[in-house]
């Protein structure tokens, strides 16, 4: 078990709600990822959407992973953070052209191609730039994941990625498109995925569409099979890392690779989630006819997870080792949805106390907003925190 690190005596001066980030434990989720792929052809992209907070990206930077972005934003925000182009890979079902035209400028590794008339776009502008623009083709490959039905991706339903029946029509019309280069397939079936076995599937579906490539005589150098592995919210103590190993043991051991194939990975939340916190101080403890009401600072202004897809965060007072009692955790947001928590079971809770929301370094900080004329919450590091 490893607790988090809390520098709790520092945090009492500080304005609440803000975001903490062990960076330690970071370093250690990313040593882990590149022990379990060392001497591998396996590359891991950090999915940006999750946390581009400066001082995360810098560890990530460091610990060599490339980036996976879905907008113009988050490719600028990686070449600011030193990763470089030629691990950036560009996905996203309504790239604009000022977006595609960054990823051209910089010479990004590749492009996840989500329709036809996006091909067609890519190859009008990369032509206006005498260039030839890399790029893989998004396919959905109809797998479920398994997950909360707004994360996932992989369903023919969903508005990601081209269908499998239209590959014929996508293969018959490069020849046409003179400055896309097709260098791989691409794929990504959700996200917060906890049975391993919607990969094994993935797996399966990979292989199939990799012999419907050889009978057509493409060759794919890249296959790149998106993220998706989910963390354990429960017992962010318990199990800080995700299990890496059980993750990439399924595509050694069910993924089908060509001779030279390189595998790639889009992992976001699997790196960032559980090194993050939303540290937030109880406002008022308010009795209810028939229940406790904790009301923090925080609300899902700095949080949307709970509010958004029902989702359930960790919830520790740091201040209180005080007997346990039940309570709706919430904010102070003019909507019934600010809740975090309904009958959670906290230590003893007063006002002033501080609470940490736990595993909220992936979709946390990101998606934070001003609605309520909010402020933004700041974040702090455990480097400069417990320095």
């Amino acid at each position: 078990m490893i607790k988090a690190n809390y520098p709790i005596k520092k945090f009492s001066d500080i304005q609440t709600p803000f975001y903490y980030y062990d960076l330690d434990l970071l370093r250690k989720t990313l040593d882990d990822i590149n022990s379990k792929t060392r001497n591998t052809n396996f590359h891991v992209h950090y999915a940006m959407k999750a946390n581009v907070n400066s001082s995360v990206l810098a560890v990530i930077k460091d610990a060599g992973l490339g980036a996976d972005c879905v907008s113009g934003g988050e490719v600028q925000a990686a070449i600011d953070a030193g990763i470089s182009p030629s691990k950036v890979v560009f996905a996203g079902v309504g790239k604009a052209d000022w977006e595609i035209n960054l990823g051209l400028d910089n010479d990004i590794f590749c492009f996840n191609v989500e329709s036809i008339p996006e091909l067609e776009v890519i190859n009008e502008l990369a032509a206006a730039k005498g260039k030839t623009a890399k790029v893989a083709l998004r396919i959905n490959p109809n797998v479920s994941a398994h997950t909360h039905h707004y994360i996932t991706t992989g369903l023919s339903e969903n508005k990601f990625g081209i269908n499998m029946s239209e590959l014929d029509q996508v293969i018959d019309l490069f020849p046409t498109l003179p400055n896309v280069k097709l260098i791989g397939i691409h794929f990504h079936i959700g996200s917060q995925i906890t049975d391993l076995t919607s990969f094994q599937g993935l797996c399966v579906r990979v292989n199939e569409l990799q012999e419907y490539f050889i009978s057509k005589n493409v060759v794919l150098e890249h296959i790149n099979v998106g993220g998706g592995l989910g963390i354990n919210y429960e017992h962010p103590n318990h199990f800080p890392i995700p299990d890496f190993e059980a993750y990439f043991k399924i595509f050694r051991d069910h993924l089908e690779l060509q001779p030279n194939q390189t595998l790639h990975f889009e992992l976001g939340r699997a790196v960032v989630a559980q090194c993050g916190s939303l540290i937030s101080r109880v406002l008022y403890v308010k009795q209810g006819s028939s229940k406790k009401f904790a009301i923090l600072d925080a609300g899902f202004t700095d949080l949307i997870r709970p509010a958004l897809y029902q989702a359930y965060h960790h919830i520790e007072n740091l201040s209180s080792e005080l007997a346990v009692e039940s309570y709706d955790v919430v904010g102070p947001i003019c909507e019934s949805s600010d809740t975090f928590a309904k009958g959670f079971v906290l230590n003893q809770t007063k006002r002033g106390d501080i609470i940490a929301l736990r595993s909220a370094g992936a979709y946390g900080e990101i998606m934070a907003s001003q609605y309520n004329l909010r402020k933004l919450p700041k974040a702090y590091t455990s480097d400069e925190l417990l320095a």
